[in-house]
């Protein structure tokens, strides 16, 4: 790292450096530990039952469970939800109760050990292929559910060969066409043991999620393998009894038909149909190619759910309802989040191809440097939302956060081209006139990592491609503020490894100013960045020039009251906590009555109606129950932001002219090293092993953002440096920030 990076920082030579990191009080770390232990065996316990169903004594137990419960005031679909869904809500209660005792000011950092320490959520397996990179953590839980469709399949199967014989059906034809039949009904309810997680990991906001860590961008990729799983499960399902059918010769006639006790197949025809549809324009090729169509036809699953309800009944739905409900809590109040304009406080367009924007939020809602929103402009589209990672620490400011955007597409073309003819009217136009030129935008987010990880490591390297050094800029703010407040931080020595193609994007490290959220921060931080310009073999800019790049065009629309709606599921934990729970006991109280005094009394038997009331019933206790919760949320957020002075948000826009003016001024005379080299990609292998040797036997955070190309070279790296290592070197934690809707 050369002669900065060999300097042992002040602040380590500090014996008790760390002790604030061991303050949790310990009634609070064990009422977190009982939780976790609690919520853990809970899901165990259930995935258990999941996994044992195909036996001949857990399904005869199942049997059983139902029989002694159909005569309660919640029937059969009580007893399905028991078992298949309860648990799932269960978790998510105790995940509230769990986020609520944590807090939410203080990130809860550890110090490591002596040693390096090995991670099975960080250690990457595979790196190439349709999967993408795949930790060995990952790697279990694809393994676990392979192992269960292959035993599912397997005991489903001989337990059909079995039940054929008690149907007596001499002709083969027709015995042909039945053992189609049970096993298209089988594939059925694996799918749908498929589907029970299929809107787990696409609740943007959820709580079990928050629970574990895991951000949306990470459970996205999760959401795309159990979808491709499911609809190839459902499609065999449907399969199957096609061919069957027509072996027997009533295709038509069973794809037409509508039950009103027992399965109606119409509803299942439409809801496969609509599935189909999903699936075929999710693929990658078509996704890439054409997102609008992929984004647009997605929103059939309303009709896919609906309609799959119509099809199973209410007993059967519930075996899915509990994460279909989870997401449309979600779902619900990200709509409402959505529905409110933020100002725009400035806008930058820089020529290398990069906007930035600065945006309003109030001062309430927190989130960690590894953050990032969905964006709507209006004055574009009203349909379209695009995610942006926060390039703004949420230490730099209350009252603000921003985001870098790389014009690429249509969209951001036509984001561009608005803020330079505003910029151009702007300083054309009258000061007092000014007011009216403006950007409109709605806001969804931000999510992000329950725990800022990228604090609990002492060494980091970042990898960035192109503007995948937004998050990173971030992240150094994030870090610099915290040394320089003495906050809970662990970093001390950081590499970013930042590849772009031409030399114009340099001056987007200049958007963070270092030396001003921390003096003298180079004698407390080993800080090196090494920056590989691609398509230039030399620099065009003769030493000691300001760089063209540095030259832009902004707005400054000001402020005008508007800021991010805290309505967020990630926001405050007690009321989003809230939310879930009195929506949950409401859609209880909604079946109860529902039960009480028109299904019982009327003696309604109609599957497909009893599911249709369900559905219903989950959209009421929404509507009504989280509603309230909702509007009182809003109250209170209204009260809370009215407390904040309108001067202080036009204040910072000044604040933050002057900072870029000053930053555009002094360009090149950061203290800290960048190493550009022109022509040359990253020699991962060199950079990895010198300091492996330089840092000695450590944890390494490793953090990457970019295309997918990047990602798998430097998944490569962090496997083989772990996997030929020895005792005494260091070892590398493959985590990766890059979001693929």
């Amino acid at each position: 790292m050369g002669e900065l990076s060999s300097q042992e920082p002040l602040l380590l030579k500090k014996d008790d450096e760390f002790d604030y990191l061991n303050k949790t009080p310990l009634l609070v770390s064990s009422t977190k530990l009982i939780l976790k232990v609690v919520m853990w065996v809970t899901f165990i316990t259930w995935a258990a039952f999941i996994f044992l169903l195909p036996t001949k004594f857990t399904n005869e137990l199942f049997g059983t469970i139902v029989r002694a419960t159909k005569g309660s005031i919640f029937g059969t679909a009580g007893s399905t939800s028991l078992i298949f869904s309860f648990p799932i809500i269960m978790i998510a209660f105790l995940a509230i109760i769990r986020l609520v005792v944590a807090g939410e000011d203080q990130p809860q950092i550890k110090k490591a050990g002596k040693g390096p320490n090995f991670r099975l959520w960080t250690f990457p397996v595979l790196v190439d292929g349709p999967f993408g990179v795949v930790t060995a953590a990952e790697m279990i839980g694809v393994i676990i559910f392979s192992v269960y469709i292959v035993w599912a399949v397997v005991m489903y199967s001989i337990q059909n060969v079995d039940l054929l014989s008690s149907y007596h059906l001499p002709d083969m034809k027709e015995r042909s066409g039945k053992l189609l039949e049970l096993t298209g009904l089988r594939f059925g309810f694996i799918g749908l043991i498929c589907l029970a997680f299929l809107f787990l990991p696409i609740a943007r906001g959820s709580v079990l999620l928050r629970a574990i860590d895991i951000p949306f961008e990470h459970a996205t990729r999760y959401h795309v393998w159990l979808g491709h799983l499911t609809m190839a499960i459902f499609s065999l399902h449907g399969l199957f009894y096609i061919i069957g059918w027509a072996i027997q010769g009533r295709l038509l006639e069973e794809l037409v038909g509508w039950k009103n006790i027992g399965i109606a197949n119409l509803p299942g025809v439409i809801s496969l149909l609509a599935g189909l549809l999903m699936w075929v324009t999710s693929l990658p090729g078509v996704r890439r190619n054409n997102f609008e169509l992929f984004f647009y036809t997605h929103q059939l699953y309303v009709v896919f759910v609906v309609f799959l309800a119509l099809h199973v009944g209410d007993f059967v739905f519930m075996m899915a309802g509990a994460g279909i409900f989870l997401f449309m809590l979600d779902r619900f109040l990200r709509f409402f989040q959505s529905r409110k304009t933020v100002d725009i406080l400035s806008a930058t367009c820089f020529p290398c191809g990069t906007v930035e924007l600065v945006i309003s939020k109030p001062a309430n809602l927190h989130y960690n440097a590894l953050g990032w929103i969905f964006l709507q402009i209006r004055e574009l589209s009203w349909l379209q939302w695009h995610p942006f990672s926060v390039s703004s620490s949420p230490l730099d400011g209350k009252h603000h956060l921003a985001i870098l955007i790389k014009v690429l597409g249509d969209w951001t073309e036509k984001l561009k081209g608005n803020i330079l003819n505003l910029s151009v009217e702007q300083s054309e136009t009258e000061p007092l006139l000014q007011h009216n030129r403006k950007i409109t935008a709605s806001v969804e987010g931000p999510y992000g990592h329950e725990s800022p990880y990228h604090l609990t490591y002492e060494n980091l390297i970042l990898v960035a491609g192109g503007i995948g050094i937004s998050p990173f800029l971030a992240i150094l703010s994030d870090i610099l503020h915290r040394i320089n407040d003495s906050s809970p931080c662990l970093p001390r020595n950081i590499l970013i490894v930042w590849a772009i193609k031409n030399s114009d994007e340099l001056p987007l490290l200049e958007t963070v100013d270092m030396e001003a959220i921390c003096p003298l921060f180079s004698d407390k931080l080993n800080l090196e960045i090494q920056t590989y310009v691609t398509r230039e073999s030399q620099p065009s800019l003769e030493e000691g020039k300001t760089p063209k790049a540095m030259h832009h065009s902004s707005i400054s629309p000001g402020f005008n009251g508007c800021r991010m709606s805290g309505l967020v599921g990630t926001g405050h934990v007690v009321w989003s906590g809230l939310y879930v729970i009195v929506s949950t006991i409401g859609f209880v109280i909604t079946v109860a009555l529902l039960d009480i005094f028109y299904i019982n009394p009327f003696n309604i038997t109609y599957w497909w109606y009893k599911g249709l009331l369900l559905i219903g019933c989950m959209t009421a206790s929404i509507l009504i129950f989280g509603g309230l919760v909702i509007a009182l949320w809003h109250l209170w957020e209204r009260k809370t932001s009215s407390k904040e002075e309108p001067q202080d948000a036009t204040k910072k826009v000044d604040i933050l002219q002057q900072n870029e003016a000053s930053l555009h001024r002094n360009f090149g005379e950061a203290r800290y090293v960048n190493n550009i080299r022109y022509g040359q990609r990253p020699d991962f292998q060199e950079i990895f092993g010198s300091h492996a040797k330089s840092w000695g036997s450590v944890d390494i955070g490793v953090i990457v953002c970019g295309p997918p190309t990047l990602q798998s070279s430097v998944a490569k790296e962090c496997r083989s440096q772990n996997l030929k290592r020895r005792g005494h070197q260091a070892i590398f934690h493959f985590n990766s920030h890059s979001f693929d809707l």
